[in-house]
């Protein structure tokens, strides 16, 4: 069963404008990322990218995309990989981003976020591998957003444990 997220996209994707409004949509859910602006690209499982602006509000004191900024574009991307992806009855988190900063960016940014199919059923922990692009394909920041994968909650465990 396709999540709701990857439904949306995949109903909005070919509707003139429905990449905006999916991405409308995924900020106004996840608020925190509406600061970046993100426009999506594309989301499947196992893979989404994201169109970070370089504009004004997300520069830094010497004229280039604020390392926060670029993370939080990672993180959106790697939020929407997840919900597109996490298998049915169980729920994820970030559990933890490890990045490194490699070039200037100078531009626009590419974020995107993969992951392995097996790395869903293998075990808890799930990383998911994120780059941020400048549009001459240099990669300026890359690394690795661990996700704790865990079984939902049922409203049975919810009564059991008094919430």
């Amino acid at each position: 069963m396709a999540s709701q997220v990857l439904g949306l996209w995949e109903r909005l994707r070919g509707v003139p404008g429905g990449e905006v409004l999916f991405s409308w949509g995924f900020t106004w859910k996840a608020p925190y990322f509406r600061s970046v602006r993100p426009r999506f690209l594309q989301v499947e499982r196992d893979f989404a990218a994201l169109r970070l602006p370089k504009r004004r509000a997300v520069l830094n004191h010497i004229g280039t995309v604020h390392a926060i900024a670029v993370c939080n574009g990672l993180e959106a991307a790697m939020g929407a990989l997840a919900e597109a992806t996490v298998p049915t009855g169980k729920r994820w988190l970030p559990k933890g981003m490890e990045v490194s900063y490699l070039a200037k960016a100078t531009s626009d940014l590419v974020c995107s976020a993969e992951t392995d199919p097996d790395s869903w059923t293998s075990g808890p922990d799930v990383p998911v591998r994120v780059k941020a692009t400048r549009d001459d394909g240099t990669v300026v920041v890359e690394g690795v957003i661990h996700l704790w994968v865990t079984d939902k909650k049922t409203s049975a465990d919810r009564v059991a444990s008094g919430k």
